[in-house]
């Protein structure tokens, strides 16, 4: 932990207590309580919060403390995809043992998200982006959040209108869904703003931009795990399914090709800041 710096803001603090989250609640199945298929899909997107998102931030601190300008693209990255998940346990799964550890995580994988941000340099020439590549992956960014939002908006509105509203909610065990929830108020509009700040090339869309690209990449192959688990615990359910695995694979792969355009542009924009050609 550097001078000064708080301990609740520390991305240390979050990898330890989201690593014990994911680790408890993937390895001791019979403390989740609701229904076989979110059990599964539970630990689906426990193993890559575990596997995967954890791992990055280790890597993205590891490269903090070499002053890389990558850090905080990997840093603010897992901890966002760690964030949402973090939310996950907490409301779609019935409250269990493991409660108030996923408390700490969440409120420590929020005050990092933030301390993050905060202390990012995005005014770094060699954070910039060729404009070409800026609007495209701004493009992209805006067509994930159209997408995405009239995905969602497909289930809710026939719900607000319909004689059982919850009835999508049927064998959740939920009370209500929270990817609406933080998709609709905070994730998608945030997604938005990416998207604005890499099309006009502001020099925090590079950072955000970057950040978001993992979450996005990192989220399609946990939705893939989950939804692989989730029909594996319950293949009579229709809330997880071998389909919805296929499909997040596949959008996973596609999400590798703006992450490789983003890689390209800024290592492209970092031997032209230092004068260098950039090789071959």
């Amino acid at each position: 932990m550097a001078a000064g710096e708080s301990p609740g803001g520390s991305p240390a603090l979050a990898v330890v207590a989201d690593t014990l989250a994911a680790a408890l609640t993937f390895f001791l199945p019979d403390v989740l309580l609701g229904p076989a298929v979110m059990n599964g899909s539970a630990r689906g997107t426990a193993l890559i919060m575990l596997v995967l998102a954890a791992p990055m931030l280790v890597v993205g601190l590891a490269l903090a403390g070499r002053g890389s300008r990558w850090a905080a693209v990997l840093t603010a990255g897992a901890l966002a995809y760690l964030l949402y998940n973090d939310v996950m346990l907490l409301f779609a799964t019935p409250f269990n043992r493991l409660f108030l550890l996923y408390v700490a995580a969440f409120s420590l994988t929020g005050f990092a998200f933030g301390a993050t941000l905060l202390k990012a340099d995005a005014e770094a020439v060699a954070e910039r982006l060729p404009k070409t590549t800026s609007r495209i992956l701004g493009g992209y960014v805006w067509a994930i959040v159209l997408f995405n939002t009239l995905a969602w908006l497909r289930t809710i509105v026939p719900a607000i209108g319909a004689d059982d509203p919850t009835s999508f909610l049927d064998g959740m065990g939920i009370a209500t869904n929270p990817v609406f929830v933080q998709d609709l108020s905070f994730w998608l509009p945030s997604a938005a703003v990416v998207g604005w700040l890499l099309w006009t090339r502001r020099r925090w869309g590079v950072l955000l931009g970057g950040a978001y690209l993992l979450y996005g990449l990192m989220e399609s192959i946990g939705v893939a795990v989950d939804q692989w688990f989730g029909t594996t615990a319950d293949p009579a359910s229709t809330i997880a399914t071998m389909g919805g695995a296929y499909l997040f694979a596949v959008l996973a792969v596609i999400g590798l090709v703006p992450l490789a355009l983003y890689v390209r542009g800024r290592s492209h924009a970092t031997w032209t800041a230092q004068g260098v050609p950039r090789p071959a």
